[in-house]
């Protein structure tokens, strides 16, 4: 494995590949709509697998700064988390959404963004607690979990699929 790869992979790859891993987005037979919220290291590299698994992606940022990248990346849509027009345009269409933001912020507009039976993981992990309406989870019948990094057997996956 190239040096100037294996740091990517072995962090942010792993953080990335554990959720779509577990949510199933690894099983290729299975297409899905993901959402990735965050385009920073952990976010691009989340698009960049998911996109490679063949998976419909749209970055979700709280500014348009970044469409480029993200699309560049393998995003086919991008979403501005703070423009209700903009999250309108997914809603109720993404089976998963993997949430990167470490910081305080509203996770309302990415409930919205769920299909029925989506889920909302959170990777970016912030002490003060989050406020959400609950009868938007029962609604769509929809669930938030975390995620930290995947184990030895997920690391070796990721670097399988990778190279």
């Amino acid at each position: 494995m190239p040096l100037e790869k294996a740091g990517p992979i072995l962090c942010a790859g792993i953080t990335m590949w554990s959720p779509l891993n577990h949510w199933g987005a690894t099983n290729t037979d299975k297409k899905l709509s993901i959402g990735i919220v965050g385009i920073g290291g952990l976010g691009t590299m989340g698009i960049k697998l998911a996109s490679a698994l063949g998976h419909r992606v749209v970055a979700i940022s709280s500014s348009d700064k970044k469409i480029e990248i993200a699309k560049s990346k393998g995003a086919v849509g991008y979403v501005v988390s703070k423009d209700p027009a903009s999250v309108a345009t997914e809603r109720g269409k993404l089976d998963l959404i993997l949430n990167t933001v470490s910081a305080h912020h509203s996770i309302a507009p990415y409930i919205s963004m769920l299909k029925t039976n989506g889920n909302l993981v959170q990777l970016g992990c912030v002490a003060a607690p989050m406020q959400y309406t609950q009868f938007m989870l029962c609604l769509k019948r929809a669930s938030i979990a975390g995620s930290l990094i995947g184990g030895i057997p997920a690391t070796q996956e990721v670097i399988d699929f990778c190279f």
